[in-house]
């Protein structure tokens, strides 16, 4: 585990402890917060530099981040490396590309993400991405929860577990305690 991200994403608050409903739809007492680390560009830099480090010798041509969490990210991600940048986002609960962006056949992309924990929305992003005629070669991200089982390499600046819960057998509610979600995605 890297010591440095931990370190920062700590400083910037960005490890969270309650009761959250996860995208994937399961409960967990630990989150990431990745905007808190997010709005301290000099230590996302530094962060998301780990990352870069470890797919710098990987020929690709565009890195592109889903909405919400991965815009930032990608950007950074794409300065480091000299990248040209791109995003998706949802619409109508679907990942569309917009805003003029555009992709050629062939084009080789690297996704980059803030948290990966299922893969559940990395791989919705692939699956659009490809249907476009890009070759997703990878999956960067700031932190892995080590929860997903990808058909694509992961690179990330930290990986970190924390444990989950299918809802109905989640201790947390079984207290009484009400689940928040603070993540972007419709369940």
């Amino acid at each position: 585990m890297d010591s440095m991200v931990m370190k920062t994403l700590k400083e910037t608050e960005a490890l969270l402890q309650g009761h959250f409903l996860l995208s994937s739809g399961r409960h967990s007492g630990r989150y990431i917060q990745c905007a808190k680390l997010l709005q301290y560009p000099d230590k996302a830099k530094e962060v998301v530099g780990v990352t870069a480090d470890k797919i710098k010798d990987i020929a690709f041509d565009t890195v592109a981040g889903p909405a919400m969490g991965g815009i930032i990210p990608a950007f950074i991600l794409g300065g480091l490396l000299q990248k040209k940048a791109i995003f998706t986002e949802r619409v109508d609960n679907e990942m569309q590309l917009r805003r003029g962006f555009e992709i050629k056949k062939g084009e080789r992309i690297m996704l980059m993400e803030d948290v990966v924990t299922t893969g559940k929305s990395s791989m919705e992003v692939v699956r659009l991405l490809e249907g476009l005629g890009a070759e997703v070669i990878g999956i960067a991200c700031i932190v892995n929860r080590g929860e997903a089982n990808l058909d694509l390499p992961l690179f990330e600046a930290v990986e970190i577990h924390f444990e989950t819960y299918d809802p109905k057998d989640c201790p947390l509610c079984q207290q009484g305690s009400k689940a928040v979600k603070p993540g972007s995605r419709k369940q």
